[in-house]
């Protein structure tokens, strides 16, 4: 759970940040983590009290979290965390899957030597990330899960960074954040990294090489083959899809 040091590191990274913001970034953090769990009441004293803020700011933060549906608002019972479903989780990825292709198709039209050098240097970033991880034995600790997680999104942001559309970016960023709600809990049940090769993931990843299914998207797209980038996006969604079905989704209130 959210504590007062966390809260303040947010803060701390953007000095400028309203109290709304530092509630609506710690408890999004939560949800997304599965701290929160799907159903769990969100209660304004239990809110206060985990995260040290008043109802005011806590309130806007969870209207903002209930547009990105990762909370529902109930008449006369308050919030609740949005639940979690097989189907819930397909209808996301699909939708993704629908948003990012058109992304990716426009930013490899429009991208300039920039874009190229930012998803080179996100890729690079992610791997060498993994493997430092891997190799100092520090995975699925809650430090290596934030930084290896952070890494992730930037690679799949920095892919369409180019798209000249700020809503088709945004609607993006905000899909991906429910499909991190699903994923993130399934690998570390698994005790697999995002970016795990799938030698040494087990049969979290089933036989899968993570890492080449990035490096793969990357070559087509700075290669600016758009048919084979977006191929190879949607296959990496669904298979990743498929990988959480199989490890199974948690749900049920507490």
């Amino acid at each position: 759970m959210a504590d007062t040091a966390a809260i303040r590191a947010d803060a701390d990274a953007e000095p400028a940040q309203t109290l709304a913001e530092q509630a609506y970034r710690a408890i999004r953090r939560d949800i997304v983590a599965g701290r929160l769990a799907p159903g769990q009441p969100m209660r304004f004293e239990y809110l206060k009290e985990t995260y040290g803020l008043s109802f005011s700011p806590l309130r806007e933060a969870l209207a903002r979290l209930q547009s990105e549906r990762l909370v529902t608002a109930y008449a006369l019972r308050g919030f609740r965390v949005a639940e979690m479903s097989v189907d819930e989780m397909w209808d996301t990825i699909e939708t993704r899957i629908m948003i990012e292709r058109e992304a990716l198709t426009a930013a490899i039209a429009r991208g300039g030597d920039d874009w190229e050098i930012g998803i080179v240097q996100a890729f690079h970033a992610l791997s060498h990330c993994s493997k430092r991880l891997r190799a100092a034995g520090d995975w699925p600790s809650e430090p290596a899960i934030e930084e290896i997680e952070r890494r992730h999104q930037a690679f799949h942001r920095a892919l369409i960074a180019a798209c000249p559309s700020r809503w088709t970016r945004e609607l993006s960023e905000m899909l991906y954040v429910q499909t991190e709600r699903y994923r993130r809990p399934a690998l570390m049940r698994a005790g697999a990294a995002p970016d795990d090769e799938g030698a040494s993931a087990g049969e979290g990843t089933a036989g899968r090489d993570i890492e080449a299914e990035h490096k793969a998207i990357m070559d087509a797209a700075i290669a600016r083959d758009a048919a084979t980038a977006v191929e190879l996006l949607t296959a990496h969604l669904r298979d990743t899809g498929r990988m959480i079905e199989r490890l199974g989704i948690e749900t049920g209130r507490r």
